[in-house]
């Protein structure tokens, strides 16, 4: 810093418009040369309380706080991309695995489905088997009906033309034989 201050006030020295004054240079009365002194009385000054020395203490702790910054950053940046690839990795896990638990509920619902197709064929079947049994048991019926209904009009008609044909000789005569059976059938 001290090398800068010196060729900086001997620029100033030599390139001063004091020069351009009028009279004598080093007199008190001339105002350039008042503000020459003020001006180097003041570079003293700050010599002699070290003001450049504490400058570039501030500088300098600047410049390390900066570097300390610009380090914990990239620790920071560095911890930050760890995070992120971590982070993808995991997501790719995350993803797989998700990927698998889709695959594997289709081939359960693939496995379900054909275990309902089959459960609701063999319902049809029994189903189809009972209504099958349902018909030849109504069938079977209708046809005990119609021979009993048939039995039931042709004895009434029996009865009807065997009580017109008959008379009481005959209806005798058939009490007399019914009763012999009986009595033959019992002893």
């Amino acid at each position: 810093m001290r090398k800068l201050i010196i060729p900086a006030a001997l620029a100033g020295l030599t390139a001063s418009p004091a020069f351009a004054a009028s009279g004598p240079f080093f007199s008190l009365g001339n105002t350039n040369f008042i503000v020459l002194l003020a001006f180097l009385l003041f570079i003293a000054v700050l010599f002699y309380f070290k003001v450049p020395g504490m400058l570039g203490k501030l500088l300098d702790k600047r410049a390390e706080d900066i570097r300390d910054e610009l380090d914990e950053a990239r620790a920071l940046r560095e911890e930050a991309q760890s995070l992120l690839a971590s982070y993808e990795r995991k997501s790719r896990e995350v993803q797989e695995q998700a990927d698998r638990i889709i695959a594997h509920a289709k081939e359960e619902a693939e496995i379900a489905a054909v275990q309902a197709k089959a459960d609701i064929e063999a319902s049809i079947g029994r189903r189809l088997l009972a209504a099958e049994s349902q018909i030849a048991s109504a069938q079977t019926r209708a046809v005990k009906e119609v021979r009993d209904r048939a039995a039931t009009v042709a004895i009434g008609a029996a009865k009807d033309v065997v009580a017109a044909q008959m008379t009481a000789t005959d209806a005798g005569q058939l009490i007399d034989d019914a009763i012999a059976e009986v009595g033959a059938k019992l002893h």
